[in-house]
């Protein structure tokens, strides 16, 4: 509507000074002339006027023509004086209109009058209101302030009323003996529960009371003289009932494991006696430790001494070594005349008794072993001792950490104070019977028990015998080298000459080092130990020695090659046993062996091809020089070869075969020596071929009678033992 009026006044403008105009063209002529008109009111239009200005007035007409009805009546070519009329009218319409419609409302219109100003009259009241009230809050605020301040003066005194309060109840609670405490120390027996508690209680108060004493405070005075006699009365059953759990170890076949699980359930009363009566402490601990001292040595050597009674009777003797004579007596190897005896240089089911179910398994049980006339080696009666030690000696450990309430070096004291004369009895006796032991194999059996029980008392975190381990090693390893160094020493100085009629088959000395070595080998690869393989090691090369010494006995090379491979053959079988393929001394036997091996081949073929390989080493020798032209020589000797070879090489190897067979007790070394033998044979032939097709050999008629080649392999497979 704004946009509307502006833009018709606007246009009107422009139509009346476009009439004015034709106005006066029109009256100029017909009038009077200019000085019978009247002056025309233009208003601002008025160019005349001294207050027109022309920048002005080109202003307002370029806002007028960028009005867009404007531009659009304009481009339309719409008569201006028309349209000025047409708006002029619709002016004067619209002014009546809004007349009307003023005079209409105008009981409205006063009655908003009389409504704004009623409206002013309550805002002001309000003002004046809100004034009063803000000046009340200030007041208010004031007075808040000060209350804050009393609030907070109020709680401090409140915390401070409350925090002497809680320190003085402390301070009554603890010093306060209620009757219940009297009741129960002084009638309720000791195994009950509210004697623990209240006995738990006392201990507290006395505490309390030692701590406030020190401190000052008078009010300990009224109650010591109470809580002493209460402790005194507690120290009295408390002591009373120790002792008779103690003095009950002391019964003869009494299980001890459960008079000590009952006084852990008391525990609390060995701590009590501790901080309030240190002189009955250190009385029930000593009388422990002399009770059970006593109990655990008579224990172990009542057991120690059945236990010894189910051994084997027949056992390794000072004469019992390797390197002593068979015909001294009953061969080591012959069928004992018990029925089950222990085996001196043989590991056989011994090895056993290392294994975890066996290492961890129940004791030997003496009196039932004898019932059923059932024998052991040492080193079981060995492992069964020191199994019953380790798990006592660990279940007493954790005991006396738990029941007298120590750690580190003081439990280790109490502990040894208690099992001294146990495992003092215990090596004096292992001491004793090491002296005339010549078992090897149980000796060293028991230092891998030892070594593994120690990793057993590790895991359960119990380094009480840490020492007793180390000085049971020290027992066990001089006795193992000793005995090792006596079968060092018997081999090398056995004299092959009194062995008596000698073969080429295995020696019973090889026999025994085998099984010997073996078994030491299987057991030490558990747990490495280079001092054992040092040791291994000079045995291992005095039994070389030994055998290279026997060989020596025989006159023909050949018969000492076969003994040295029956020997070698039989020695590594027995290691591959046991040991594992990588082994030290399985390497140094597979060495000797095959270097044996291939000289008894060679020694094997020499007596019916000895002539052809002769030729053949010739041969070659002077084709790699570059003398071949002195084969030309050579033609007879190669006839005789050639025709020697055809006729007799079918009954040469037949005779072979059996030679061998005959000489190796192992059937598959037997078998290996003529596969061996046989390849060698093609081999030379495949040689004795190529030189042959040497131009100054080529034109030889005896090349003709040559076997081919093909033909010799297949008729040699034909003589390949089965077995």
């Amino acid at each position: 509507m704004a946009a509307a009026a502006t833009m018709a006044a606007a246009a009107r403008e422009l139509v009346l000074r476009a009439g004015a105009s034709d106005v006066e063209e029109e009256e100029g002529p017909l009038g009077g002339g200019p000085g019978l008109q009247e002056p025309l009111q233009l208003g601002e239009l008025d160019i005349t006027s001294d207050e027109f200005i022309l920048d002005e007035v080109d202003v307002h007409i370029q806002a007028n023509l960028e009005d867009e009805l404007v531009k659009e009546a304009l481009k339309t070519g719409v008569d201006l004086r028309h349209y000025s009329k047409q708006v002029e009218l619709e002016l004067q319409q619209i002014e009546q209109k809004s007349i009307r419609d003023y005079i209409q409302e105008s009981e409205n219109i006063a009655s908003l009058h009389n409504q704004i100003t009623a409206c002013d009259a309550v805002l002001e009241r309000m003002e004046q209101m809100l004034g009063a009230f803000q000046s009340d809050l200030s007041s208010i605020s004031s007075e808040i302030r000060t209350l804050q301040e009393q609030s907070g003066a109020m709680n401090i005194r409140l915390r401070n009323r409350q925090a002497v309060r809680g320190k003085l109840g402390e301070l009554v609670d603890g010093l306060v003996v209620p009757s219940a405490l009297v009741t129960a120390i002084l009638e309720a027996p000791v195994t009950e529960p509210r004697f623990l508690e209240q006995l738990q209680e006392l201990d507290a108060k006395a505490a309390a009371v030692r701590e406030q004493e020190a401190r000052g405070t008078a009010a300990c005075a009224d109650v010591r003289g109470v809580l002493d006699r209460l402790r005194i009365k507690a120290v009295t059953k408390i002591r009373e009932f120790i002792l008779q759990k103690i003095y009950s170890f002391r019964k003869p076949m009494t299980n001890y494991q459960i008079p000590q699980t009952a006084l852990l359930k008391y525990r609390f009363f060995y701590q009590f006696l501790l901080g309030n009566e240190r002189a009955t402490a250190k009385e029930i601990r000593d009388e422990y430790v002399e009770t059970l001292s006593k109990m655990y040595l008579s224990y172990y050597r009542s057991y120690l001494g059945r236990l010894m009674k189910v051994q084997y009777e027949e056992v390794a003797e000072k004469d019992d070594l390797m390197g002593v004579e068979d015909t001294a007596k009953k061969g080591f190897f012959s069928k004992p005349s018990l029925r089950s005896r222990n085996t001196i240089f043989t590991l056989g089911t011994r090895g056993s008794v290392i294994s975890p179910t066996e290492l961890e398994a129940p004791i030997l049980v003496p009196h039932t072993a004898q019932r059923g006339e059932q024998r052991y080696p040492f080193e079981a009666l060995f492992r069964s001792q020191h199994y019953a030690l380790l798990d006592n000696s660990c279940r007493e450990y954790l005991f006396i950490c738990e029941f007298f309430v120590v750690s580190g070096p003081a439990a280790l004291d109490l502990f040894h104070a208690v099992m001294h004369r146990t495992l003092t009895m215990t090596l004096k006796h292992l001491e004793s019977y090491l002296t005339d032991c010549y078992d090897a194999i149980a000796v060293f059996l028991c230092i891998h028990i030892v070594l593994r029980f120690r990793n057993i008392a590790a895991k359960r975190d119990v380094p009480a015998l840490d020492r007793y381990w180390e000085q049971v090693l020290a027992l066990l390893w001089p006795r193992f080298e000793l005995i090792l160094e006596m079968n060092v020493q018997s081999v090398r100085s056995t004299d092959p000459q009194r062995l008596g009629g000698l073969d080429t088959r295995p020696h019973y000395i090889t026999r025994r080092y085998a099984e010997f070595s073996s078994a030491l080998v299987s057991i030490n690869q558990t747990i490495p130990s280079e001092r054992t393989l040092h040791l291994l090691g000079q045995l291992q090369v005095e039994v070389e020695n030994f055998v290279l010494r026997v060989a020596a006995e025989f006159s023909s090379r050949k018969e000492q090659l076969v003994f040295l491979i029956n020997n070698y053959d039989m020695m590594l079988g027995v290691l591959m046993e046991r040991a594992a393929d990588d082994s030290k001394e399985v390497e140094s036997f597979q060495q000797l062996l095959n270097a044996r091996t291939q000289e008894f081949i060679e020694e094997l073929l020499s007596p019916p091809f000895g002539g052809l390989v002769a030729f053949v080493k010739e041969a070659e020798a002077l084709i790699e020089r570059g003398q071949a032209e002195r084969l030309r020589g050579e033609e007879a000797r190669v006839t005789q070869l050639i025709r020697g070879f055809g006729s007799s090489w079918k009954s040469s190897v037949e005779s072979l075969s059996q030679d061998v067979m005959r000489s190796f007790t192992n059937f598959r070394n037997g078998t290996s020596i003529i596969q061996g033998a046989l390849t060698q044979l093609i081999q030379l032939y495949h040689r004795f071929h190529r030189v042959l097709s040497q131009p100054q050999l080529r034109a030889l008629p005896a090349r003709a009678e040559l076997i081919n080649i093909h033909h010799l392999m297949v008729e040699l497979k034909k003589h390949k033992p089965n077995f």
